[in-house]
């Protein structure tokens, strides 16, 4: 039988992208008759075939040293155990596959600080990441995948990424696979649509006839909610103003709500919460938005496209590299600027062009399945195993 391990701070479905990404695949190798093992500091009991190794981290340490001493002990616990694959998601030093969900840490953080509209607050915000040791300690561990000889198979979640890893860490273009994250293609689908769509519209006091931009995330700012709310502001003042945005995941904070009131924006947007069901806020959706400062690959992109919508999302997100612009929704540019994000959004209130584009997203979607992704990343293992 052949045996893996994977390690991460937590296992959980209902947790992160990375989190309930590590599950899933978990599940998949079991049923393929592989041995799973994770390492980490907390494990919800799923799956239920793999054999949990808790990792010990005392909670009164500094985040920089939990950090530093997680890969340490994962490192110890696993060095000496006779594991085919050791699966590395960029907490560790020690592995022979390496599949980033974060991407590129330098970049990524360079990129997030753009959330702050004020020249003066990015440069001090650089000053204060450049002056802390969880920074340079994350970067520190991240590389170790490009110093480990012989170097660990690297997995880049998008094209993007891929890119990022060539210019930062030197590396050649065939040394990295390029494997796009996937969705449960059963569960997002356009089919649904008829049976679900109404009752949430409903819910949310909102109008058939009403274009509905859906913005999914926890982390309002770094997202992009900022310019997206501006975006609206210009829609409704050039009297555009049969359309709502959904905001799902995060409450709005107090600048914002700052925004919101100056802008007169209020009667715009729908703040939902968390949801149990977000298969059912994409149906009774129309156009999903995102325009973050920077995402490896976000899911929920896919996600929203294989329900059938047409997505808008910045160039620094990895999952550009699946839009087909102008085709399967819109790339903006970065950092995102309101007036271009109003312009397509704009183009998408339009209930014909609409349609011809939710065709073609869910086209695309589906295509990045669960299935397919996790078929490429067994032939990535299968490939380590019979060269070991």
């Amino acid at each position: 039988m052949k045996k893996i391990a994977f390690a991460m701070e937590k296992f959980s479905r209902f947790a992160g992208g990375a989190e309930s990404y590590a599950v899933a695949l978990a599940t998949t190798l079991i049923e393929k008759g592989w041995e799973v093992h994770l390492y980490g500091e907390a494990w919800d009991n799923e799956p239920k075939g793999a054999r949990f190794h808790k990792i010990h981290i005392p909670k009164f340490l500094p985040s920089w040293l939990k950090l530093l001493l997680f890969a340490w002990k994962h490192k110890k616990m696993v060095y000496r155990q006779n594991y085919d694959v050791v699966m590395g998601f960029g907490n560790t030093i020690y592995m022979n596959v390496y599949q980033s969900h974060g991407g590129v840490h330098q970049f990524s953080t360079a990129r997030k600080v753009y959330s702050e509209k004020s020249v003066l607050r990015r440069i001090i915000k650089r000053i204060f990441i450049l002056m802390s040791a969880k920074y340079w300690t994350r970067a520190w561990i991240e590389a170790a995948a490009f110093r480990i000889k012989p170097r660990p198979k690297i997995i880049a979640i998008a094209d993007m990424i891929k890119k990022d890893m060539e210019l930062f860490f030197h590396i050649r273009s065939e040394e990295i696979n390029v494997i796009y994250n996937g969705v449960d293609a059963k569960r997002f689908n356009p089919a649904i649509r008829q049976r679900l769509r109404g009752q949430l519209r409903n819910q949310w006091n909102l109008n058939e006839n009403e274009t509905v931009f859906l913005f999914v995330s926890y982390d309002l700012k770094k997202k992009g909610i900022e310019p997206l709310v501006e975006a609206a502001a210009a829609l409704k003042k050039s009297g555009n103003g049969a359309f709502k945005i959904v905001v799902v995941g995060g409450q709005p904070y107090r600048s914002l709500e700052k925004i919101i009131a100056k802008l007169d924006i209020k009667d715009k947007l729908v703040f939902t919460g968390r949801v149990k069901s977000v298969e059912k806020v994409y149906v009774n959706s129309d156009v999903f938005v995102l325009p973050t400062y920077y995402d490896a690959c976000s899911l929920v992109v896919i996600e929203a496209m294989a329900s059938g919508l047409p997505a808008i999302t910045t160039e620094y997100n990895g999952v550009a590299g699946i839009i087909n612009d102008g085709i399967s929704g819109y790339v903006i540019s970065h950092p995102p600027d309101s007036s271009e994000l109003a312009d397509k959004m704009e183009l998408l209130m339009d209930k014909s062009w609409r349609q011809k584009m939710s065709e073609e997203a869910s086209r695309t979607g589906q295509e990045y399945s669960t299935k397919k992704n996790h078929k490429e990343i067994m032939s990535v293992l299968e490939n380590v195993v019979s060269n070991i």
